[in-house]
Protein backbone atom coordinates (compact mmCIF):
# COMPACT_ATOMS: atom_id res chain seq x y z
CA UNK A 1 0.00 0.00 0.00
CA UNK A 2 1.16 3.53 -0.64
CA UNK A 3 0.98 6.28 1.98
CA UNK A 4 -2.53 7.43 1.01
CA UNK A 5 -3.83 3.85 1.05
CA UNK A 6 -2.30 3.19 4.47
CA UNK A 7 -3.84 6.39 5.83
CA UNK A 8 -7.27 5.49 4.38
CA UNK A 9 -6.94 1.96 5.79
CA UNK A 10 -6.07 3.31 9.24
CA UNK A 11 -8.91 5.85 9.23
CA UNK A 12 -11.33 3.04 8.30
CA UNK A 13 -9.96 0.94 11.17
CA UNK A 14 -10.43 3.86 13.54
CA UNK A 15 -13.95 4.37 12.22
CA UNK A 16 -14.80 0.76 13.07
CA UNK A 17 -13.33 1.24 16.56
CA UNK A 18 -15.27 4.47 17.16
CA UNK A 19 -18.46 2.78 15.93
CA UNK A 20 -17.67 0.03 18.46
CA UNK A 21 -18.03 -2.40 15.55
CA UNK A 22 -15.28 -4.74 16.70
CA UNK A 23 -16.62 -7.65 14.65
CA UNK A 24 -15.22 -5.84 11.58
CA UNK A 25 -11.66 -5.88 12.93
CA UNK A 26 -10.71 -9.07 11.12
CA UNK A 27 -10.45 -6.86 8.02
CA UNK A 28 -7.89 -4.67 9.79
CA UNK A 29 -6.04 -6.68 12.43
CA UNK A 30 -3.98 -9.85 11.97
CA UNK A 31 -5.12 -12.96 13.81
CA UNK A 32 -1.72 -13.17 15.51
CA UNK A 33 -1.46 -9.47 16.42
CA UNK A 34 1.16 -8.55 19.01
CA UNK A 35 0.50 -5.75 21.51
CA UNK A 36 3.42 -4.19 23.38
CA UNK A 37 5.60 -7.09 22.21
CA UNK A 38 3.23 -9.76 23.54
CA UNK A 39 1.20 -12.10 21.37
CA UNK A 40 -2.40 -11.13 21.99
CA UNK A 41 -4.34 -12.49 19.04
CA UNK A 42 -7.38 -10.94 17.43
CA UNK A 43 -9.95 -12.40 19.83
CA UNK A 44 -8.21 -10.95 22.89
CA UNK A 45 -7.60 -7.67 21.02
CA UNK A 46 -11.35 -7.38 20.41
CA UNK A 47 -12.10 -8.37 24.00
CA UNK A 48 -9.84 -5.59 25.29
CA UNK A 49 -11.64 -2.98 23.22
CA UNK A 50 -15.01 -4.35 24.31
CA UNK A 51 -13.92 -3.99 27.95
CA UNK A 52 -13.16 -0.32 27.34
CA UNK A 53 -16.60 0.38 25.87
CA UNK A 54 -18.33 -1.73 28.52
CA UNK A 55 -16.88 0.64 31.10
CA UNK A 56 -17.36 3.79 28.99
CA UNK A 57 -20.23 3.17 26.52
CA UNK A 58 -19.62 6.38 24.56
CA UNK A 59 -15.81 5.98 24.46
CA UNK A 60 -14.19 7.64 21.48
CA UNK A 61 -10.65 7.72 20.12
CA UNK A 62 -10.30 11.27 18.77
CA UNK A 63 -7.37 11.37 16.38
CA UNK A 64 -5.15 14.40 16.96
CA UNK A 65 -2.07 13.49 14.92
CA UNK A 66 -1.32 10.79 12.38
CA UNK A 67 2.01 9.93 10.78
CA UNK A 68 2.45 7.29 8.11
CA UNK A 69 5.82 5.95 6.95
CA UNK A 70 5.60 2.95 4.62
CA UNK A 71 4.00 0.18 6.69
CA UNK A 72 4.24 2.08 9.98
CA UNK A 73 1.58 4.30 11.53
CA UNK A 74 1.91 6.56 14.56
CA UNK A 75 -1.24 8.02 16.12
CA UNK A 76 -1.98 10.41 18.97
CA UNK A 77 -5.47 10.47 20.44
CA UNK A 78 -7.47 12.53 22.90
CA UNK A 79 -9.77 9.88 24.37
CA UNK A 80 -13.23 10.93 25.49
CA UNK A 81 -16.39 9.45 26.93
CA UNK A 82 -18.58 9.76 29.98
CA UNK A 83 -16.38 9.00 33.00
CA UNK A 84 -13.10 9.02 31.04
CA UNK A 85 -10.59 11.16 32.95
CA UNK A 86 -10.33 14.64 31.46
CA UNK A 87 -7.20 15.12 29.38
CA UNK A 88 -6.65 11.40 28.73
CA UNK A 89 -4.25 10.92 25.85
CA UNK A 90 -3.18 7.82 24.04
CA UNK A 91 -0.20 7.20 21.79
CA UNK A 92 -0.05 4.19 19.50
CA UNK A 93 2.42 2.87 16.97
CA UNK A 94 1.33 0.23 14.47
CA UNK A 95 3.21 -2.06 12.10
CA UNK A 96 1.31 -3.41 9.09
CA UNK A 97 2.10 -6.72 7.44
CA UNK A 98 0.26 -8.13 4.47
CA UNK A 99 -2.22 -5.25 4.67
CA UNK A 100 -3.19 -5.85 8.32
CA UNK A 101 -2.14 -4.45 11.69
CA UNK A 102 0.38 -6.99 12.98
CA UNK A 103 1.96 -5.08 15.87
CA UNK A 104 0.67 -2.38 18.20
CA UNK A 105 2.67 -0.43 20.73
CA UNK A 106 0.37 1.66 22.91
CA UNK A 107 0.46 3.77 26.04
CA UNK A 108 -2.08 6.10 27.64
CA UNK A 109 -1.72 8.94 30.12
Amino acid sequence: MNRDEVEAFYRSYLGACNAHDFDRLDGFVAGDVRVNDRLQGLDDYRAGLREVVARYPDYRWNLRHLLVDDDRVAAHFADTGTGVPSGRQEFAFYVLRDGLIAEVWVTAT
